[in-house]
């Protein structure tokens, strides 16, 4: 089953209650590469400012979104082993966060995967207000698992 944009556009904003209630919204779906919007409005904590659990939740999901764009979903799924965060500053705008992976680690992680029925991969990601300022920075372990 090959996933179209719709659908993965939906599994990123709509996967569970959760993440709806967040407001996150995919911006961009490409093969190895995705932007992930969260926003203030609704997510903001009782001094006015971004709630630390909707940033680390946008330092999250990029992964398995970019694992939907990326990889063959009908013989692999993904894990999360691991997050860090670094909080940098404040955040009083929306932000955004963009992933990347190559043809060559998909390819690469793929074919791991299938010699050893998993891959492990590391994601860092920088999250940035609407001012171009860092906010926060994060580092995620995954793997893809054959589906055997």
């Amino acid at each position: 089953m090959e996933l179209t944009p719709e659908m993965i556009k939906l599994y990123a904003e709509k996967p569970f209650q959760f993440i709806e209630r967040t407001g996150l919204t995919a911006i961009t779906l490409n093969k190895g590469h995705v932007k992930l919007l969260m926003p203030l409005k609704g997510n903001e904590n009782h001094i006015g400012i971004m709630y630390a659990g909707a940033i680390f939740t946008l330092a999250e999901v990029p992964g398995g979104v970019l694992f939907l764009t990326s990889f063959n979903v009908t013989e692999f799924y993904p894990i999360i082993k691991e997050v860090t965060i670094r909080f940098i500053r404040p955040v009083k705008t929306d932000i955004t966060v963009e992933s990347f992976i190559s043809d060559d680690e998909i390819n690469h992680l793929e074919k791991t995967a299938r010699q050893n029925g998993k891959a492990e991969y590391i994601l860092n990601h920088k999250l940035i207000d609407e001012n171009d300022g860092l906010v926060a920075e994060s580092k995620g372990i995954y793997q893809i698992r054959t589906n055997k």
